[in-house]
């Protein structure tokens, strides 16, 4: 293990006995915020500070059977010994290491997933349809809901823009880093003459607020306007203005929602999304200015930033911030996006390690 990991596991060891004196104390165990948060810190230390101890101790098992080497009668036991300690030790190092790492706590959240047809016309609006379709099966795949927020329907199929909400465990963690733009080259449904057209669509993924934490709307700040829901749905939804549009003014940012048989329903989905739109905006400010002209391994999550190639004439996936080419482009329009996510989540970890390095 290398020295810094071992010097930050030293710190939580040495901080979970500092937690076990704090909730011992009665004044602690007097006022209940306190002790709910010295409570929660001890619920983190004690996860890695236990880790650490079973590590040192393998650490003491294997030097023992090391020791047994020269003892004929002991030698085959403590092959085995070593050889069990050394895999183990090895485990609990990969895990010690992704503990160490900073956490955000929105990755939990659920979230919302937005997507746009961007360039391409018909065609971006057939892809923006394509990726619903990738997500919502991934979703199914994993046991995550998915609910259609709003819809705005292509002509010809697909979608000019959709926005899923998607609820699970550690949803937005999972998925933070599907944002940015995803270009598709293949031979359009449209095309007759055969040749390949490049089109592309943005992804947006947004956690879910927290209703304790999410930004305070000023009714005076909104214009809400109802319409007449278009698609499918039946006459109920082409009869009524239950559809709801929400703009905020002093952002201009837009929020709508038709899904729903009723106007207050689809105004309370509209406000949920734009409250998560605000915070997304306020979030993407503040990283831009902590990170500055700095470009991490995944990249900014910008909308404009090219992130993803989907060639369908090679069958090849390319994420073009990692450098991952996958020839299984087929089987990740159906939802198999597990090594995708995997290599995106292990590329940042590898960041927040050598920074975490850095900053020892």
């Amino acid at each position: 293990m290398q020295d810094f990991l071992r010097q930050q596991l030293e710190r939580y060891a040495q901080r979970l006995e500092e937690l076990d004196f704090l909730l011992s104390r009665e004044d602690i165990m007097g006022d209940m915020k306190q002790y709910r948060a010295i409570s929660r810190e001890h619920a983190d230390v004690t996860a890695i500070a236990g880790r650490y101890a079973r590590y040192r101790q393998r650490e003491t098992d294997l030097e023992g059977a090391r020791e047994m080497l020269d003892d004929p009668d002991m030698a085959d036991m403590a092959r085995e010994e070593i050889a069990g300690a050394e895999a183990e030790l090895i485990q609990l190092a990969d895990e010690l290491q992704r503990l160490l790492l900073p956490k955000d706590p929105d990755d939990a959240r659920d979230a919302y997933l937005e997507i746009r047809a961007g360039a391409g016309g018909d065609e971006s609006a057939l892809f923006a349809g394509d990726l619903t379709r990738m997500y919502t099966r991934y979703c199914d795949s994993v046991g995550w809901k998915v609910e259609i927020m709003s819809a705005n329907e292509s002509e010809l199929g697909g979608y000019k823009e959709v926005v899923l909400r998607v609820e699970g465990s550690d949803v937005y963690g999972r998925l933070r880093f599907e944002s940015g733009g995803h270009r598709v080259q293949r031979v359009p449904a449209t095309e007759t003459q055969g040749r390949i057209h490049t089109s592309a669509c943005t992804v947006a993924v947004m956690p879910e607020p927290d209703e304790t934490q999410a930004i305070t709307l000023n009714p005076a700040d909104l214009r809400i306007d109802t319409f007449r829901a278009s698609g499918a749905g039946g006459q109920h939804i082409n009869k009524t203005d239950s559809a709801v549009r929400v703009v905020h003014l002093p952002t201009g940012i837009v929020a709508e929602c038709q899904d729903g048989r009723s106007q207050h329903s689809n105004k309370a989905k509209a406000l949920q999304v734009l409250q998560a739109r605000l915070q997304e905006k306020e979030r993407s400010e503040r990283e831009a200015k902590e990170a500055a002209l700095r470009k991490g391994l995944i990249g900014s999550g910008d909308r404009s930033d090219r992130i993803r190639t989907y060639n369908f004439p090679q069958g090849r996936l390319t994420d073009h911030r990692i450098n991952l080419t996958l020839y299984k482009l087929l089987a990740v329009m159906e939802g198999d996006l597990g090594d995708v996510l995997d290599a995106l989540q292990a590329a940042r970890e590898a960041e927040l390690l050598a920074e975490l390095q850095v900053n020892a």
